[in-house]
């Protein structure tokens, strides 16, 4: 018996030394391998193909127009960042890791890009996965031979991704894009965003080891995400304080501001990348009543950012609203909820109609209840980007419509107007007593911001949950696994406190879920250049003549004709006292034939064809869709500090509505105003193509009640519930030129008003 006993007692220790083992090994990364770049697998493209393209554009530009038009996308992940990789896992019904080289054969061959470049989390991107996205770029760049007129130019890059738990220490994403490859013309570092990102990231304990156990047979691909958090943080940080230029590569760097960013990058490694702000109205992790005040702050360094992100796969980030998601204390501590205005009802608002249907269910006094709803409006609004954990067990579809611009097109998910692109423009610092006010200068650019080696995904609205960020778990056991109930439905809020909400991960928080209905297929940066190079292409970036595009390959020019007759292209500045003569094309984008085209089947094996392009590539037809109006925006800069912006922005100056022709829509403008006003003015211009299907294009259908009040919600989910639904609806299509900034001339009277440091005259 005693030997048995013995016996039994062994096989425990084992069975229980095992199960530590594979716990831990899991959990730590033991079991799991690191992830290379992959190998590019697709040729250059024919020469004609792209001598094509370069026909078609020339063919439809105004008269004596010799410009090229090229498309990129400047803003791309794969699976060397986190939430691309996690993403990939099978259990969020992912279809494995996408590296680097499918992003390249994804540009040359599903979408048919001019331009693109790699934008990894630089929290993720340790000095191993740097050295290898540098040389799958130069590997990709290689493909396009040393001749001129390259297939495909690829750029070098990486996000530093800030997120700010108050309005007061939120700056947003910003994507670093280097114009040249060799080492020494680039970071010796992925410079990563410190704070909450970083600090998230480099405390996460990645996926539970129970997960490879559940789903055993796909086990290595949770092993090699545990590995890959693992090496992350084994990343040792860079020694506070030191010049960037003075570390060894091999370190952890941050940058806690933009200002700080540029420093690094500027200062310290005499480097002049672009840096690029996207997703500044993006509600998920931007602080409700965020503003750009404070990135106009001269050591921020405005003067550095020459273009901004309009449009992505997470929506649109143009327009400026009135309404107040919150409204901020003089000190930016604490927050109260403003009541609904006109269509938007603010999701601290809604939070309280949720507590009262609840309060009244449960038999409480009306008073009572009204109580329980104003408070559960102020622990909302006191809880930022996480307010709708004081409703505990809610539902995404009993917050309907609340948090979202309803008039906007395509926009992005809790959109923050406050923080959107007009509201900038329209913004000025006046921090120096008498001295001048600060400004940002931009070009617009749409982007994709795809997380599957995807680069402009915006040429078709197919397969949705590759080509947008929809996606979760694959059925209702791993939802309820990977996201517990925080709480029950009771008919009270509560307030978490702050220290507490920083350990929460969003991806963990039902309102993940509710985004997916605003995740779409991703925009398209365009370029007016001389010729088809990197200088080219480059040199147009940094001159702001560059339009963005909600994904169709719209044609758009943009000018003004100054006193001496010359013009002056989008994205340039003008000095003057005079109004000015605008000058307006756009042609519409080809519409697309199924499948792929022959260059394509050409160049990639059917079996790679279906694996990155989903057997769907960019395959225009012959014919165009047509142009049904241009809208014209006048935003004038705020002069004095706290003027209303309200006041400042013109969204719809004038509507020129287009005659339908497939050969595009002429318009000429002036403003009589300009002079009249004397003030700094811009002026950009919106075409706008006739309506098709677009994927997410109405993120929430509403049924509503006669007051026109949404009273049942119904959304777009990533995981299993919306099933194979595509999930599109009409939209119209459009491009953003980049704006054209005319500074109010003082005559000799006075003194003559100079443009902000760093922007000079004539872009």
């Amino acid at each position: 018996m005693g030997r048995i006993l013995g016996l039994l007692l062994v096989a425990v220790l084992f069975v229980a030394g095992a199960g530590a083992i594979f716990w831990f090994g899991a959990r730590d990364g033991w079991f799991g391998n690191e992830r290379d770049a992959g190998v590019i697998q697709g040729k250059r493209v024919p020469a004609e193909v792209i001598e094509a393209r370069t026909r078609q554009v020339q063919a439809a530009a105004p008269a004596g127009g010799t410009d090229q038009i090229l498309f990129g996308d400047l803003h791309v992940h794969t699976t060397y960042s986190a939430d691309a990789f996690q993403f990939s896992l099978p259990i969020m019904g992912g279809k494995g890791v996408h590296p680097v080289a499918d992003a390249c054969d994804f540009a040359r061959y599903c979408s048919a890009l001019d331009f693109w470049s790699i934008t990894d989390h630089a929290e993720t991107v340790t000095p191993l996965r740097w050295k290898r996205t540098k040389e799958a770029i130069r590997t990709c760049q290689k493909v396009a031979g040393d001749g001129p007129n390259p297939d495909l130019i690829s750029f070098l890059g990486y996000e530093w991704t800030q997120v700010g738990r108050l309005p007061s220490e939120h700056f947003g994403h910003k994507n670093v894009v280097f114009k040249d490859l060799d080492d020494d013309k680039v970071s010796p570092r992925a410079i990563a965003a410190g704070g909450l990102a970083s600090a998230t990231l480099r405390s996460s304990l990645g996926i539970s080891p129970a997960v490879p156990l559940l789903d055993f047979k796909n086990r290595q691909n949770y092993f090699d995400f545990n590995k890959f958090m693992r090496l992350t943080q084994g990343v040792p940080e860079c020694v506070a304080g030191t010049p960037s230029n003075e570390l060894p590569a091999s370190c952890y760097e941050a940058a806690e501001t933009p200002g700080d960013l540029v420093r690094k990058l500027y200062d310290e490694l005499k480097l002049k990348p672009l840096i690029i702000p996207h997703g500044s109205s993006w509600g998920f992790y931007t602080p409700p009543g965020t503003t750009w005040d404070k990135a106009l702050l001269r050591q921020e360094r405005p003067d550095a950012f020459r273009l901004v992100e309009m449009f992505s796969g997470h929506g649109n980030s143009e327009e400026y609203r009135g309404w107040k998601d919150v409204v901020l204390s003089a000190d930016g501590q604490s927050a109260t909820c403003p009541p609904p205005q006109g269509s938007y009802t603010p999701s601290c608002w809604r939070a309280g109609e949720i507590i009262l249907a609840r309060c009244l269910k449960a038999g409480v006094q009306m008073a009572d209840c009204e109580k329980r709803a104003a408070q559960a409006r102020d622990d909302y609004a006191n809880m930022g980007v996480a307010g709708h954990l004081a409703v505990g067990g809610e539902s995404p579809e009993e917050w309907l419509d609340s948090g979202q611009c309803t008039d906007c097109f395509m926009p992005s998910f809790n959109h923050r107007a406050s923080n959107s692109v007009q509201a900038a423009l329209a913004t000025s610092s006046f921090e120096e007593a008498g001295g001048q006010p600060t400004r940002f200068q931009w070009g617009f650019i749409g982007s994709s911001d795809n997380h599957r080696a995807r680069p402009g995904t915006g040429y078709k609205p197919v397969d949705r949950r590759r080509n947008t960020e929809a996606g979760g778990p694959i059925s209702e056991a791993w939802r309820n696994r990977l996201l517990p109930a925080t709480s029950t439905a009771e008919p009270v809020s509560r307030r978490i406190p702050r220290e507490e909400l920083t350990t929460l991960a969003g991806f963990q928080l039902t309102e993940f879920e509710r985004q997916s209905s605003f995740f779409m297929a991703g925009g398209l940066a365009a370029v007016h250049v001389r010729e088809r190079s990197r200088d080219a292409v480059w040199d147009a970036l940094e001159r702001r003549e560059v339009y963005a595009t909600s994904g169709p390959r719209i044609l758009l020019w943009f000018n003004a004709v100054d006193e001496q007759g010359n013009k002056v292209a989008m994205g340039s500045r003008l000095e003057t006292d005079k109004p000015v003569a605008f000058e307006v094309k756009a042609v519409g984008a080809f519409k697309q034939k199924p499948g792929c085209p022959d260059f394509t089947k050409a160049g990639l094996d059917e079996g790679r064809i279906k694996d990155i392009c989903s057997g769907e590539c960019y395959n225009p037809s012959d014919e165009r869709r047509l142009i049904t109006r241009i809208e014209v925006v006048k935003i004038r800069p705020q002069a004095v500090k706290g003027e209303d912006l309200g006041q400042l922005i013109e969204d719809r100056y004038l509507v020129h509505t287009c005659k339908p022709n497939p050969d595009g829509c002429t318009f000429s403008f002036m403003d009589p105003d300009f002079a009249k006003g004397k003030r700094d003015t811009i002026y950009y211009v919106k075409a706008i193509q006739e309506a098709e299907p677009a994927i997410n294009a109405q993120p929430i259908q509403c049924e509503r009640d006669g007051n026109g009040k949404c009273i049942k919600a119904t959304l777009c989910y990533g995981d299993y519930r919306s099933g194979e639904d595509g999930c599109t609806s009409p939209t119209e299509h459009r491009a953003w030129s980049s704006p054209i900034y005319l500074d109010y001339r003082v005559k000799a009277a006075g003194p003559v008003v100079p443009a902000p440091a760093g922007a000079p005259n004539g872009g």
